[in-house]
């Protein structure tokens, strides 16, 4: 190993770790809670099965893992988005350097850590987490396949995309983009065989799906159709030019903040060389992206996309752009080094705890306070209703809401960490409607405790004989009001009535 390569990997493991220490030290910060949809995640990780509602197990497979050594505490959980985001980075560095040079992998690994879509996915465990990871390994594994010819190499991507197949069904995604590619460069006969293989293997990763849905209806796919449009009595699904328009706008406009608004003049520059050239490791990197980002874009039209849902194939564009100011002149240099410490500078900023004291100015308070409400209030909020069971001498209670949200929460953040419930008051369906609910405790003298953003009493779909508390609580964030939140305390439950969805 030469002294030019030695340096750029220390170089990059000093900034990459260093990085890692900002989102351990946000999430031991001791105002700041798992995301909603964090805490959600490890509940299926309480239950577990073969696949879940909405989204394959490795999500739950990982919280299993980590909170059974480390405990049910916050780091155990985000840890996991961690270690993927190390693990994006590193593989990124590494297929740069193996296309080009280490330069260009640490260039590229500066890039890729500079989108938001690396925070996203390396700051919060969810689904993305894994399936950036191990998307990322795919493509990497199969470009060696394709340029080493050998079928190890294959095997190996086949494994990855496996593991993908498990943290969500979008890796299905790669498959006609692989074979896209390999009919563009017409090397199809050459690796038609190994494609197979690594297809079958692939495909291993989709059998907990098959067996979960095989036994509940198959409401994953039924799911899937609905975000996709598909659902016939979902009225956004309908087509209307003005809200089609503002959709695409939004998608459209969601897609250049996620790859960072500091680079957008270097991408411009990155991009429009790229298909000049049209050389087949650019086109290999750019094409899963490109196509992904135009799925979503035609599935706007009709429906609103989440702004994280093509983010998974956007790190080929970091080895392209990196590969770029990598060649490029002092000026371009310089202001890619500009736009990268400001890309990553600025969610350090409100990632650490205010130690320079400047986000007390009232611009930037309000700032924080608006991106972390829901990542606040929710230990308070359980603190505070452990205050009332104490206060009350209740026992053999249990905790229910309208929202997985809070109910989520509760369950994590309330002492041992009970089971709690959802009564659905008229939502789509969710896994909430698939474990057993509180038609358990009908008649068996229990004390419920109802906990509600959303609604100022049960709508009717729950009766207990005695109401015994109730209040309104209002958790803080530095001082500042996040959301009132309704309590109630009721005694013996008598009827359970939910809503029964039939919308996905």
């Amino acid at each position: 190993m030469n002294k030019s390569t030695t340096n750029y990997t220390l170089h990059f493991w000093l900034i990459t770790l260093s990085l890692a220490l900002v989102k351990i030290i946000f999430t031991l910060r001791p105002e700041i809670n798992l995301f909603t949809e964090e805490a959600q995640y490890w509940l299926w990780s309480q239950n577990m099965a073969w696949h879940y509602y909405s989204k394959p197990p490795m999500v739950a497979i990982l919280n299993y893992v980590s909170t059974g050594i480390l405990g049910n505490t916050e780091l155990a959980v985000r840890l996991n988005a961690i270690l993927c985001g190390i693990g994006i980075s590193w593989i990124t560095y590494i297929f740069g350097s193996y296309l080009y040079s280490s330069k260009v992998g640490f260039w590229s690994a500066l890039v890729i850590q500079a989108m938001p879509v690396w925070w996203l996915a390396s700051g919060f465990h969810m689904t993305d987490s894994s399936l950036t990871l191990f998307w990322t390994l795919t493509v990497y594994l199969t470009y060696r396949g394709l340029s080493e010819d050998k079928l190890s190499w294959w095997v190996y991507a086949g494994i990855a995309s496996a593991l993908a197949l498990m943290a969500k069904l979008m890796m299905l995604f790669f498959l006609p983009v692989l074979a896209l590619y390999l009919l563009y460069t017409k090397v199809w006969k050459k690796h038609r065989s190994n494609f197979c293989i690594y297809v079958s293997i692939s495909l291993l990763g989709f059998v907990p799906a098959l067996i979960w849905n095989w036994q509940n209806d198959f409401d994953t796919f039924r799911h899937l159709a609905a975000l996709a449009g598909a659902d016939g009595g979902n009225k956004e699904a309908s087509f209307i030019l003005s809200n089609s328009f503002k959709w695409f706008l939004e998608y459209g406009s969601g897609q250049l903040a996620i790859i960072s608004v500091f680079l957008l003049p270097v991408w411009f520059f990155a991009f429009r060389e790229t298909f000049k050239k049209k050389d087949y490791p650019s086109v290999y990197l750019v094409l899963p992206g490109i196509l992904i980002f135009g799925i979503f874009a035609l599935l706007s039209l009709i429906k609103r996309v989440e702004v994280n849902w093509p983010i998974f194939a956007y790190f080929g564009f970091a080895i392209v752009l990196g590969n770029w100011i990598s060649s490029q002149s002092r000026f371009w240099k310089n202001y890619s080094i500009t736009a990268i410490i400001l890309s990553i500078g600025i969610p350090v900023f409100f990632l650490l705890p205010d130690y320079t004291k400047l986000k007390s100015i009232p611009l930037l308070a309000k700032g924080e306070l608006n991106a972390v409400k829901r990542l606040s209030g929710h230990k308070e909020l359980a603190q505070r209703i452990t205050f009332l069971k104490d206060s009350l001498k209740v026992n053999h209670e249990f905790y229910f809401s309208d929202s997985y949200h809070i109910a989520s929460e509760l369950a994590f953040y309330l002492p041992h960490n009970p089971q709690t419930y959802v009564v659905n008051m008229g939502s789509r369906k969710s896994q909430w409607d698939l474990w057993t609910d509180m038609n358990q405790f009908v008649g068996k003298e229990n004390v419920g405790v109802f906990v509600s953003a959303n609604f100022d009493s049960m709508q009717d779909r729950a009766a207990f004989d005695k109401l015994l508390y109730k209040e309104r609580f209002t958790p803080q964030f530095k001082g500042q009001p996040i959301r009132e939140v309704h309590i109630e305390i009721w005694e013996n439950l008598t009827r359970y009535d939910p809503f029964v969805p039939e919308s996905y």
